[in-house]
């Protein structure tokens, strides 16, 4: 993971839709040896265009499984049915779990024609737009003398659909709203009369600290999405859409 929180709502997304224990799985990115394409992480769209990836590969492992589980249970293919990690044969006891299937299948027990992993290698064909919207609230006081402002209050309320991981989520907006704040209140590149740059340094650079930013009260109001598997929308631009926005007009306002 570089950074961005990828690793743990993509394992839950996997672990959800085969069984497989979230411990188990880890994510590789950048290797091109490993994955075929990528042009980086842009426009909140992670855990809906990886997340619909995820869904369709986990389809097309239960495809090869139900197969192979055909054969180890001695049953035929459309008598097999997959839930919570496991084969089972519909309407009897006796199943096998993804994982064991797993093992036998790569020690060499399958017959020839019968898929011998449950590997897959897909891309998802094309991932639709959603549209996350929100509500932002700041209440600001400024010092009529000396003109300096401070935020007391934010409220937000945000629908970004299914919300795969909550903590994840929280924390992208809080870091936006923070990037809102100093973009409205702090941040600025300056120049002298000879225009060279006087803010080259965080130094002299304004940044928000943690004392800049206030507690925040945050709310969801989800409305799933339509336009893919999970229902989710992207957050990633959510905090600082929303600040930079409601904190100017409360200082127009004030």
């Amino acid at each position: 993971d570089y950074g961005q929180g990828h690793a743990t709502p993509f394992a839950q997304v996997l672990s959800d839709q085969l069984g497989v224990p979230f411990e188990n799985i880890t994510l590789e990115q950048g290797d091109s040896d490993l994955v075929r394409f990528g042009n980086g992480t842009g426009g909140s769209r992670s855990i809906t265009a990886t997340g619909q990836a995820i869904v369709e590969a986990s389809a097309l492992v239960v495809e090869k499984g139900k197969k192979a589980a055909a054969h180890m249970l001695e049953a035929s293919e459309a008598d097999i049915e997959f839930g919570q990690g496991r084969f089972t044969i519909a309407g009897t006891d006796r199943s096998i779990g993804i994982m064991e299937l797993a093992e036998r299948m790569r020690a060499g027990k399958m017959p020839e024609g019968a898929p011998d992993t449950l590997d897959v290698d897909h891309a998802t064909k094309e991932t639709a737009s959603t549209f996350p919207n929100g509500c932002h609230v700041a209440e600001v006081e400024i010092d009529p003398d000396t003109g300096v402002t401070r935020i007391v209050r934010y409220s937000a309320v945000n629908d970004f659909g299914v919300v795969v991981n909550p903590m994840i989520v929280a924390g992208q907006l809080h870091g936006g709203v923070a990037q809102g704040i100093g973009q409205a209140l702090m941040e600025e590149v300056s120049y002298d009369a000879s225009g060279q740059p006087i803010t080259g340094s965080f130094m002299d650079y304004a940044l928000p600290r943690a004392g800049d930013v206030p507690p925040m009260e945050v709310g969801d109001h989800p409305s799933p999405a339509k336009s893919n598997p999970l229902g989710t929308k992207g957050c990633g631009e959510a905090g600082c859409a929303g600040s930079l926005v409601c904190v100017v007009n409360a200082v127009v306002d004030a």
